[in-house]
């Protein structure tokens, strides 16, 4: 039986190396050959759900049929005997799937088994493996056995997410708990560290890692440091030797690893947001790159008596295939609107070109047959008929984003989200304020009770004092009023008043965005998108805590913000306590990590700042992806001790070590 450990060569940012990683995989672990013309291997896929999380969002259906993938089939689901056909098994290395992939070869399902493992597999695991091919007389049916190290989801060539499958065992909410256990906290951050070194094998490069003091980053910093150091020791056995290092972009300057701790910075992903992205992720069900849509079925009332219709639900892909999500994803919703309508326009200028050729070629129906005889007489017509694909295309995509537009603005209009984003910017920014903070929550044409809520947390984490007593009572009866839960509350007071004790509190810059007016009733003739009293903002770059952090450490700023993070280096002999970094050059390539969850919005804010620094390259990672209402729901769960005993228990763990 063959078993090698893989791990990707280099370090490209269009996309993350895991896209590599799997189509080799997918060709039995042996790199696919470009421009190849013949058929490919008809194969099986077998994966649990954690290796459907990894595929789907890089791999299409049809990007996995053509690498000859006929099924793809969960491990745990009744699977019928294709005795002539291999399979390449995608797994979690755990208890229950080693069981079930041990059945699959007692049942000689399949005529060989390529094994890849998302995390490494223990040796006594590979044992049983060994023993029930030894079994069921099926060893030389076992082709290959791989550890991945792709325990990680890319959703974009420059972010990644640790886990969807259990991700309340690495939350805000878990690694937060007042009531967590020291052998609780080890065995998050064990996950998340087992997690961050698949990363790096999958990238090729060892990280100059920095981190804040007394933080659950912290614990993740010095058990990633002590993993990657015990690797490298074992030079027989380690990952990042040979031409992995030699080929990637940092074999001349390493990548810096920021980790930071959702507390910093409790504000942003409370925050109503203006761009696309962050907008679809905000008010629809947007999942590993997919947005799920309930369509109306039309304005006809349903007959007394009768069964109310069911909403239809359309699920849509928004991939890097998609162009106009590419360029568009980080414009602000009203230029993201108006460039629907632009493409839309175009696209019926070209169709109404084809229809006027076919026209003055005498043909007036569809007969494709019919305009291929006549092709070779007109370039027009064949130019124009080779487009038809691209045109329909084109259409597909108009029609998607219409749709999704069109959810996105639904939402805008009936929540005055506009009106809310304008307004947490300038509570965030010290501005002064148009409309008293009361009158907002009052308002009861503005926004849902959980709108007020998160309005009103902004207002409470971003104020440099916190209300009085009686103002803070005059603000609960009206939220109360507005019906909203204050469960919330309960922990941000806690979590701002040890915020305060610990350091100054944080600043969100003093730049808002610039109304340039109300849309007029529609954005032009014809339109789509009737923008009546929606804000036409434009955004002003300002920098995030996490990328002001970032900043300060990539380009080595001195900043009491930063000064005291710890620095790591696990090429170094011996690790220390040291905040001093060795490297005084500035850093070209960097990846943040947010411990505790991120967001769109600080990823987009990310994105915005490294494109004024020219050759210089960010990703951005988290250990779950939540939007405000995820959030709001972790925190409103917690009691209102949790932030002492909880730092209690952090600080313990940190020094512990």
């Amino acid at each position: 039986m063959l078993f090698n450990q893989v791990n990707e060569e280099g370090l490209t940012y269009e996309p993350l190396e895991s896209g590599v990683a799997l189509k080799r995989m997918l060709n039995f672990n042996v790199p696919p050959v470009k421009n190849s013309t013949g058929e490919p291997v008809w194969k099986v896929l077998i994966y649990d759900r954690f290796g459907q999380d990894i595929i789907s969002p890089l791999l299409s259906v049809k990007e996995l049929r053509d690498m000859g993938i006929t099924l793809h089939l969960l491990l745990h689901s009744d699977r019928d005997p294709i005795p002539d056909v291999p399979a390449v098994y995608f797994v979690m290395p755990t208890e229950e799937n080693i069981d079930r992939m041990c059945q699959d070869l007692r049942n000689q399902l399949y005529e060989s088994y390529y094994l890849n493992f998302i995390s490494a597999i223990s040796r006594s695991k590979l044992e049983d493996i060994a023993n029930a091919a030894i079994g069921a007389n099926a060893v030389a049916q076992v082709a290959k056995v791989f550890d991945q190290y792709l325990n990680f989801i890319t959703l974009e060539d420059d972010m990644f997410v640790l886990c969807n499958q259990n991700k309340e065992l690495v939350s805000y909410r878990a690694i937060n708990r007042p009531d967590i256990t020291d052998t609780e906290m080890e065995t998050i951050m064990d996950t998340i560290v087992d997690s961050l070194f698949c990363f790096f094998v999958t990238l090729g490069a060892i990280p100059i890692i920095r981190c804040s003091r007394g933080t659950a980053a912290e614990m993740v910093a010095v058990k990633l440091d002590k993993k990657l150091r015990e690797n490298l020791r074992d030079a027989r056995n380690s990952l990042f030797t040979g031409d992995t290092l030699g080929a990637g972009q940092f074999s001349f300057q390493r990548p810096l690893l920021v980790l930071v701790d959702r507390n910093i910075d409790l504000a942003t992903p409370l925050h109503h947001t203006w761009t696309y992205q962050a907008l679809v992720h905000d008010v629809l069900d947007f999942h590993l790159n997919r947005v799920n849509l309930e369509e109306s079925t039309g304005t006809e009332g349903t007959p007394a008596g009768a069964r109310p219709k069911k909403k239809n639900k359309k699920s849509y892909d928004l991939t890097a295939s998609d162009k106009f999500w590419q360029k568009h994803k980080g414009s602000p919703f009203p230029e993201v609107a108006e460039s629907v309508q632009q493409e839309l326009e175009s696209y019926r200028a070209q169709e109404d070109e084809v229809k006027r050729l076919k026209s003055i070629m005498g043909i007036e129906g569809e007969d494709e047959g019919a305009i291929s005889m006549l092709s070779d007489n007109t370039a027009k017509l064949t130019s124009a008929v080779s487009s038809l694909p691209e045109l329909l295309e084109k259409k597909r995509l108009i029609d998607l984003h219409t749709n999704v537009a069109t959810a996105v603005l639904e939402h805008i209009k009936t929540r005055k989200l506009d009106v809310y984003f304008e307004y947490e910017e300038k509570i965030m920014s010290k501005s002064t304020l148009d409309k008293s903070l009361l009158d907002m929550i009052s308002d009861p044409d503005a926004g849902t009770p959980e709108d007020k809520m998160r309005l009103f947390l902004i207002y409470y984490i971003s104020s440099s004092q916190a209300p009085s007593e009686i103002d803070l009572d005059q603000y609960k009866k009206a939220l109360m009023d507005a019906g909203c839960n204050l469960a919330p509350l309960s922990y941000i007071k806690q979590w701002k008043a040890f915020t305060k004790m610990a350091s100054a509190p944080t600043s969100y810059g003093n730049s808002t965005p610039k109304p340039l007016g109300l849309f007029s009733r529609v954005m032009n003739t014809g339109s789509q998108f009737v923008m009546e009293g929606v804000k036409n903002l434009v955004l002003k770059q300002q920098n995030l805590p996490v990328t002001r952090i970032l900043d300060n450490l990539m380009e080595m700023k001195s900043n009491p913000e930063t000064d005291d993070y710890r620095y790591f280096d696990p090429k170094m002999l011996r690790g220390s306590d040291s905040s001093v970094p060795r490297n005084k050059n500035p850093f070209q390539e960097a990846i943040v990590f947010v411990v505790g969850g991120g967001n769109y919005i600080e990823y987009q804010n990310l994105i915005d700042y490294i494109k004024g620094k020219q050759g210089k390259h960010v990703l951005y990672g988290c250990s779950e992806l939540f939007n405000a209402t995820q959030f709001i729901k972790q925190v409103g769960t917690f009691n209102s001790y949790s932030v002492i005993l909880i730092t209690v228990i952090t600080m313990t763990s940190v020094t512990g070590f």
